[in-house]
């Protein structure tokens, strides 16, 4: 397992935003293009909250259903000591397992509350989730497929285990950025090497679009600048 990012690399992880951070990432060639983000279904629900960034806490609930015997479900807090298990910052991301996600929704102002109290910074999640102004008053970064009123029967039935939102397939400790583009999934193993690299690619667009926008842009410039920058 990779060490943890240090404070100043974190920082300068989370200064960039998802599109440089995908930028960087492609340059190593660990994986395809098309994979390691979520899809269009998981809306970033706070985009003025500066960039999110930290290590995956994962999570399979249920909603839909009332238990057998109770008006509710048992509030499982077992999960609580696997929270502290990953590194800071955390962030909690929920599988709803249902056939029709997003009947109830598991976080609202009281959860995200507890969870900045174990240092998390945010969540995913291809359900629900609701008290949106209290919760971004918090800093607290939302990610989701939709929004809903109430929590329903929203339980936990799965800590730790691998999940997968917005068809993006996350383990516990996986190392997670987003931003009002969405969420991306940032290798470990070149983590520590991502701002500079994208800082280079930065460095190549500003050239690129400082031409573009120049009185002496032509055909053959913007030609020759693109060869030079593959």
């Amino acid at each position: 397992m990779n060490a943890p990012l240090t404070v100043d690399q974190q920082e300068a992880l989370r200064r960039l935003d998802t599109c440089s951070v995908a930028n960087a990432i492609d340059t190593f060639y660990l994986r395809l293009r098309n994979e390691g983000f979520t899809d269009s279904s998981i809306h970033c629900l706070f985009p003025r909250l500066a960039p999110m960034l930290g290590y995956a806490v994962t999570v399979k609930i249920r909603c839909s259903s009332p238990p057998p015997d109770n008006h509710a479900y048992q509030d499982r807090t077992d999960w609580w000591n696997f929270i502290l298990t990953v590194p800071k910052p955390r962030v909690v991301v929920i599988e709803d397992v249902d056939k029709h996600p997003g009947t109830g929704a598991f976080l609202g102002e009281v959860h995200s509350s507890i969870l900045l109290a174990f240092g998390c910074v945010g969540a995913v999640t291809n359900g629900a989730v609701r008290d949106l102004p209290a919760v971004e008053a918090l800093g607290f970064h939302f990610f989701a497929e939709s929004v809903g009123v109430s929590h329903a029967y929203s339980h936990i039935v799965e800590i730790g285990g691998d999940v997968v939102v917005g068809g993006l397939k996350i383990k516990s400790g996986d190392l997670l950025h987003g931003d009002r583009h969405g969420i991306i999934s940032v290798p470990q193993e070149i983590a520590g090497q991502v701002p500079s690299v994208a800082a280079g690619l930065q460095e190549q667009e500003r050239k690129l679009i400082a031409l573009c926008r120049s009185p002496d842009f032509t055909l053959e410039k913007l030609r020759d600048a693109v060869k030079a920058n593959p």
